[in-house]
């Protein structure tokens, strides 16, 4: 879908301004689903892909990252068909490679991570309280959503669900850090759906539903974090959750809100809503990180990354604040801010006048 890549990548620019960091912004896919395909298959494609794309690379022109569908094997099956094609070798032209080969501490834990580093900060200033205790609703169970669960249960809240595209896990007294290694091993390692690991787990699983759907149950949700996909909020689902008592909604995922859930959020100015352009910043942020240790050929302590890391979505925040004004949302104030950044930007090189 042309429409919606053109419209990600019309994001990617605001978000990495909002990074500080050096870097554009734009998006690319294919329509190729990894969906029951062997390992033999992706690894195929993954290498035809890059047979085409490997010319287009270089750390100062375009560098890919990971996505939908993209993860650690995926990346990693690329950049070995672009090492066999260019004979380069430590070029930063992917970032999410293996710490085998240039990948930094955090990439993989980094979207997931940032996104409740800036949810703590602003549950701390807007509403006066910690995460501690916060029943917490999740949507996928790829990366950004595992990590993203694991630093929420680190900092004492309940998460309360999981899905994949069949269903959703719901975890009635939250889940354990048992459910999230099942979790892990069985997308991770085996590749499974979340229904064939119901008995594996304390949560009951729901075909065909969402956390954003489940109009008959009464689990409480104090947070929401749709890390799925595009679109997985629509009207009806942000009134759901404004429904549960909803305090805030943080966007792991790109533009997971539809205009008519983002409108039904914009109706309550008390329910907080940071949208993907911040909330999910991390994860590039990270990625910028990555090619400046492989600029240096150094590969930095976790700690270090980690450090960087709070600090650049303390920043962000901070930015939102300043940019919302006074009585404004910190959605107003992610977008105005990032798109200031841009204008200014685009001002001084002379290409807007």
């Amino acid at each position: 879908n042309d429409g919606v890549l053109k419209f990600l990548g019309f994001e990617q620019i605001f978000k990495n301004a909002l990074t500080g960091l050096p870097l554009g912004g734009g998006k690319g896919g294919s329509d190729f689903d990894p969906k029951g395909k062997s390992e033999g298959e992706v690894r195929r494609f993954c290498e035809s892909f890059m047979t085409e794309l490997f010319r287009y690379l270089h750390p100062s022109t375009d560098v890919p990252a990971g996505d939908i569908g993209v993860g650690g094997r995926e990346i990693g099956y690329m950049y070995g068909q672009y090492k066999r094609l260019t004979n380069k070798h430590g070029e930063g032209v992917l970032t999410g490679k293996s710490m085998l080969f240039g990948g930094s501490p955090f990439r993989p834990e980094a979207t997931g991570y940032g996104l409740i580093y800036i949810t703590k900060i602003a549950v701390e200033k807007r509403l006066g309280r910690t995460l501690e205790g916060s029943c917490c609703a999740v949507s996928g169970s790829g990366n950004v959503a595992q990590f993203a669960a694991k630093k929420l249960m680190e900092f004492g809240a309940k998460v309360m669900t999981f899905s994949d595209s069949n269903g959703v896990l719901v975890f009635d007294d939250g889940m354990t850090e048992d459910d999230w290694d099942s979790i892990v091993e069985a997308k991770n390692v085996h590749r499974m759906r979340l229904r064939d690991i119901e008995d594996k787990v304390t949560g009951r699983y729901i075909p065909n539903e969402s956390p954003w759907t489940l109009t008959d149950d009464t689990t409480p949700f104090h947070l929401a974090f749709p890390c799925a996909t595009q679109n997985e909020i629509d009207g009806k689902g942000a009134e759901l959750l404004l429904s549960k008592g909803v305090l805030g909604v943080f966007e792991g995922a790109n533009l997971p809100t539809t205009i008519k859930g983002q409108e039904v959020l914009r109706s309550r100015p008390d329910v907080i809503y940071i949208p993907g352009k911040a909330a999910n910043a991390g994860g590039v942020g990270v990625s910028g990180l990555e090619m400046a240790q492989n600029a240096q050929r150094l590969q930095w302590e976790p700690e270090e990354v980690d450090d960087k890391l709070q600090k650049m979505m303390g920043e962000i925040y901070e930015q939102m604040e300043a940019a919302s004004g006074e009585g404004g949302t910190l959605e107003e104030g992610a977008n105005r801010a990032g798109f200031l950044k841009v204008t200014r930007a685009m001002e001084e090189l002379g290409w807007l006048y």
